[in-house]
């Protein structure tokens, strides 16, 4: 399934950040919150992700509810693939960017396939 990953969508002095993943029959909305100031270790406490179409409705949960709030062991596991995308080695092409886009696109990914009916 082709993707594109849109990393880091931010208004100044903000501490929401928004990545989205557009694949080719929806998109995912990733919002992450942080505490403290944004340039100065920011500390990532909440992450929420929306489904929606490519027209932009949402799509609703297995249970109704259209957001989904990542906590637990996907937290720690999301946080940890975060770190990689917003390190010093990503952005100045010291690992392989590829590998690291598409184990934090498939982690999500396997959250919207748990969490939502995609038919």
């Amino acid at each position: 399934m082709n993707y594109t990953l849109e990393l880091n969508t931010q208004e100044p002095g903000s501490n929401i950040v928004f990545n989205t993943i557009v694949f080719d029959a929806f998109k995912v909305n990733i919002i992450e919150r942080y505490l403290g100031r944004m340039n100065f270790n920011p500390t990532l406490y909440n992450v929420l992700f929306k489904v929606r179409t490519l027209d932009n409705n949402l799509i609703h949960k297995r249970d109704g509810n259209v957001r989904v709030k990542i906590k637990g062991e996907d937290f720690d596991v999301y946080q940890k693939l975060v770190q990689v995308l917003n390190s010093y080695e990503y952005k100045n092409k010291l690992i392989n960017r590829q590998e690291a886009e598409q184990n934090y696109v498939h982690f999500i990914l396997s959250l919207v396939i748990a969490n939502y009916q995609l038919t």
